[in-house]
């Protein structure tokens, strides 16, 4: 079973992927993660992230796999574990901006689609599984709220990770990856014709999920 979880910045896509990749007993992708630790190995190859050519190069040598069960995930780069590392604002930053590179994403895609179908199934979570990675993935989800309430859940768990960011500009940051993910000319964040929408702006963590197993319950 391949279950597709998309949507933009702070839409709750980690979350909820791990709580139904558990509830379910299936491997859990964070694709996000995999742009974030590509990301951290063209900011340790020093090469410029405007250069297309070389940030592909960087990233199809880079050895990147995912490890663990759902609420112990492991992100490695090269063998070395860099689950924390990739969660800086820069690597974040820059993870956005090369996924924007052609090139960069279909050598990430060739590696989810080999991680996921490794297994009995996969809940997999990002901005193109259900319309590239996954077209015809078993379910689609795509998980949206407003901008505000997104930034806010964003500037929460920066505040428990003692990073200093203003709401203001974490809702600058949440716009601007809406208009990157958006614009962007390969695999732009859309939703895919057969997705299930939810929007979580006045719904909690635990309502969305909800709705998601029953949704799956009901297609099983």
């Amino acid at each position: 079973m391949i279950i597709a979880v998309d949507g933009p910045s702070g839409a709750g896509k980690s979350t909820l992927g791990r709580m139904l990749a558990r509830e379910l007993g299936l491997l859990y992708l964070d694709t996000g993660a995999m742009y974030r630790a590509a990301a951290l190995a063209v900011m340790r190859s020093g090469v410029s992230t405007r250069d297309s050519a070389a940030v592909a190069e960087v990233v199809n040598k880079a050895r990147l796999n995912l490890e663990g069960d759902p609420d112990s995930l492991r992100v490695t780069l090269d063998g070395e574990d860099v689950s924390e590392e990739i969660r800086s604002e820069e690597v974040s930053h820059n993870a956005s901006v090369i996924s924007t590179i052609s090139e960069v994403r279909r050598s990430l895609v060739a590696c989810q689609r080999q991680l996921a179908e490794r297994g009995r199934g996969a809940v997999l979570d990002g901005r193109d599984i259900g319309t590239v990675v996954f077209p015809n993935a078993d379910i689609k989800f795509f998980l949206t709220a407003q901008p505000e309430a997104r930034a806010n859940r964003r500037y929460e768990e920066d505040r428990l990770r003692e990073r200093d960011a203003s709401f203001e500009d974490t809702l600058a940051d949440i716009n601007q990856r809406d208009r990157r993910d958006s614009t962007r000319a390969d695999s732009p964040l859309a939703i895919a014709e057969d997705a299930i929408v939810i929007d979580s702006t006045e719904l909690s963590i635990d309502e969305v999920f909800q709705r998601m197993v029953q949704e799956i319950k009901e297609r099983a």
